[in-house]
């Protein structure tokens, strides 16, 4: 339904972004609510107070037995959600008082990156133990006690960067000393090994779709993302509609769909300064099922990147030289890192990034319906860099 208008979609333009493009239900269900939300109120800002009361309802309803939150404090990052962190006096089913630091992460009225609370809620359950993350504890998946959907989970220590070392935002452009490389490069790279190779019970993750081997594994990702596009873009960009068709003429079959983390990168984990230790593997919204060199053609992305000393090193994630990393993956996961395949998933990649800037963004930031505005106004801003860059990953397939 071309020339819908996309501030205020009727309920026959949704219905026919439903029916063009098939998503994973869960991911159906996050857009549509989007859209059918989108006419109404901007983010409007939440008084600590209340946010307070309201997570303690929660907690109360979930957990059966009464709680009290103590300490609430704002915390900064999170480009797509609001958080705050806390300590709550509670009975866990262990049966013993204790003070338990928390984080609640929420939703905006429409994120940068719209995704699931329930899908983060089962993947961080069902990586426990298999990589550092967050203990996670409830969810309010449509805003029942909340403002809007949220989550609850543990305060995990660490920084996403040394005191020495600078970045722009997001954690783009971090470099880091040689010390702080050899240090977590190894780490960061045997967790995303760990994540490829975990294969979680059938019913750990009911709101995912898992792909059969020797299927493309693609089409439900990129009717996911192509909808994105058609829902929030402002503008018509022959070359993202041109990056979209040869995504689609090209799909590779994927012989072993892995679970997937979707935004691995520096930035989303955290680390302790005082023994370069990794502490937890954060935002895992994007996270799905699929070929696994799509986390490696996203990690590798420049934007993720650093330049070492010499100033022609190009550095995965700011942590390690490329050929390196790639030889170090292969060794750890028995996976091959085929140079084709790659280059198809870094095409896919720009898209999404493309999309992400120049339409989420845009949008989000134009109806005020986000807290950071401000970041999403500045990663509208660097669109025509990853427009140039997919237009050359295009150029060389």
């Amino acid at each position: 339904m071309p020339g819908f208008d996309k501030d205020r979609p009727s309920a026959d333009a949704i219905a026919w972004l439903r029916a063009r493009f098939s998503c994973e239900p869960e991911i159906d269900r996050i857009l549509t609510r989007k859209l059918e939300q989108r006419a109404g109120p901007g983010y409007r800002r939440s008084n600590l107070a209340e946010l307070v009361g309201a997570t303690e309802a929660l907690i109360r309803a979930r957990h059966g037995a009464d709680c009290h939150i103590s300490d609430a404090r704002w915390l900064t990052g999170g480009v797509s959600k609001l958080q705050f962190a806390f300590t709550l006096t509670w009975t866990p089913p262990a049966g013993v008082v204790a003070r338990s630091p928390m984080v609640l992460r929420m939703e905006s009225a429409e994120s940068l990156v719209e995704t699931s609370r329930v899908r983060e809620f089962e993947i961080l359950h069902a990586l426990q133990g298999v990589v550092p993350v967050p203990p996670v504890y409830w969810l309010d998946a449509r805003g029942e006690f909340l403002p809007y959907p949220a989550i609850v989970c543990g305060f995990m220590p660490g920084v996403t960067k040394p005191r020495d070392a600078t970045s722009q935002a997001s954690g783009m452009g971090t470099r880091l000393a040689a010390r702080w490389r050899d240090a977590l490069g190894p780490q960061f790279l045997t967790a995303l090994a760990r994540i490829h190779g975990h294969a979680p019970a059938l019913n750990a993750l009911p709101s995912f779709v898992r792909p059969p081997p020797g299927t493309t594994a693609l089409d439900l990702d990129l009717d996911h993302w192509e909808r994105v596009w058609e829902e929030d873009a402002d503008e018509d960009v022959p070359l993202m509609r041109f990056a979209m068709a040869w995504l689609r003429a090209h799909r590779p079959v994927c012989e072993r769909p892995v679970l997937l983390h979707g935004d691995y990168r520096m930035g989303n984990f955290l680390f302790t300064e005082e023994d370069a230790r990794i502490t937890a593997i954060l935002d895992w919204e994007m996270a799905r099922f699929g070929d696994h060199h799509f986390d490696l053609a996203w990690v590798s992305h420049p934007a993720y990147g650093a330049l070492a000393e010499d100033g022609r090193t190009r550095l995965v994630a700011g942590l390690m030289e490329e050929a390196e990393f790639f030889a170090r993956y292969e060794a750890e996961t028995g996976l091959a890192v085929d140079a084709r395949r790659l280059h198809y998933y870094r095409v896919l990649a720009g898209y999404v990034q493309g999309t992400l800037a120049l339409a989420c963004a845009w949008r989000a930031a134009r109806n005020g319906k986000t807290h950071q505005d401000a970041l999403a106004a500045w990663i509208v801003g660097i669109g025509p860099r990853l427009l140039g860059e997919l237009r050359d990953l295009l150029d060389a397939a």
